[in-house]
């Protein structure tokens, strides 16, 4: 018990002294006499924070915070000035509004056409879709293939390098011509413009693997597979992406072409047909639908390489930090 008693004492005593007061040594330090700890705290809880900590980190949050406000602001800023200026030009006489609509004359358009553009855009992104995914995988097989095989890698270099020498506008009434009007030459002239963004980017990404990492890889005795699939692969999927988010925009843009030619929906039917009539507050709401729709894909294809890369999320924070 009285060592129980001194140990208190002692402790009070330290507490005392820190706060600034000095105990009448006459007068014994009491248990009573300790300060009460916070509630809600244990007594050391103090002593695993380290002095200072929230005041460092506070200057990385704000950093953060105004990074955030401007990836936000600033485009919708710029887009702002150049939808006013647009609407200025038109207003005061500058281009004929025959030639060129006002932005709000182009969202009247929208509004009203809201359900007949809905139809055709739901067309041109089945049409997208299923070129991208099908070339998309085509280009993947063929990144694999000249990877994996020297002898497949001079043999299809040439074709593919010259398979995007030839315009799709070019291609598109043949393959209109040989497969008729319905999906299947949108689709195979999707295909044709998406596959090369998708090799290249992926056999570019596995030709980058650092040769060392690979070395160590065979001296663990690893097979070919598990050398492609735990370094090459997560060392390409960076690259992989970026041709992806290319193929993207191309997959609208392809199928809309493709439409222009031949076809009972879609947006470039649509297009034909408000052209035909010298709709050109109808023609640019359709381009700026297309854009929307490129964007979104975008925003898939980003959706998707932030979940299928998780350690890229961790070095974006330590960068950010």
């Amino acid at each position: 018990m009285t060592r129980e008693t001194g140990g208190a004492s002692k402790a009070g005593t330290e507490q005392l002294a820190a706060s600034g007061v000095t105990p009448d040594a006459a007068s014994p330090v009491t248990p009573d006499m300790v300060p009460d700890a916070t509630p809600g705290m244990a007594p050391d809880a103090t002593s695993d924070m380290a002095p200072g900590e929230a005041e460092k980190d506070a200057p990385a949050v704000r950093r953060r915070a105004r990074r955030r406000r401007r990836a936000v602001l600033v485009p919708l800023a710029t887009a702002a000035v150049v939808l006013v200026a647009w609407q200025l030009v038109v207003v005061v006489g500058l281009v004929p509004n025959f030639l060129l609509p006002s932005p709000t004359q182009v969202v009247a358009a929208l509004a009203n056409d809201a359900v007949l553009l809905a139809q055709h855009s739901a067309s041109t992104l089945v049409e997208a879709a299923l070129g991208l995914v099908i070339g998309t995988a085509v280009g993947a097989l063929v990144a694999v293939a000249m990877d994996r095989f020297e002898a497949v890698e001079l043999a299809l270099s040439p074709i593919v390098t010259v398979s995007q020498t030839v315009p799709t506008i070019a291609i598109a009434p043949l393959l209109v011509l040989w497969f008729g009007y319905g999906l299947a030459p949108k689709v195979i002239l999707v295909i044709v413009s998406t596959f090369f963004p998708v090799t290249v980017s992926l056999y570019s990404g596995f030709r980058s693997v650092d040769p060392d990492l690979i070395d160590l890889m065979r001296t663990m005795n690893a097979t070919r597979w598990q050398i492609f699939w735990q370094v090459k692969m997560p060392a390409a999927l960076d690259q992989f992406f970026s041709g992806l988010r290319i193929s993207a925009t191309y997959a609208i843009v392809g199928a809309v072409i493709a439409e222009w030619l031949g076809g009972f929906a879609g947006l470039g039917v649509y297009m034909t047909r408000v052209r035909k009539s010298f709709s050109y507050d109808r023609m640019f709401a359709v381009i700026v639908l297309i854009s929307a729709l490129s964007l979104a894909l975008m925003r898939l294809v980003d959706l998707l390489q932030y979940v299928t890369m998780p350690w890229k999320r961790v070095e974006r924070n330590d960068n950010n930090g």
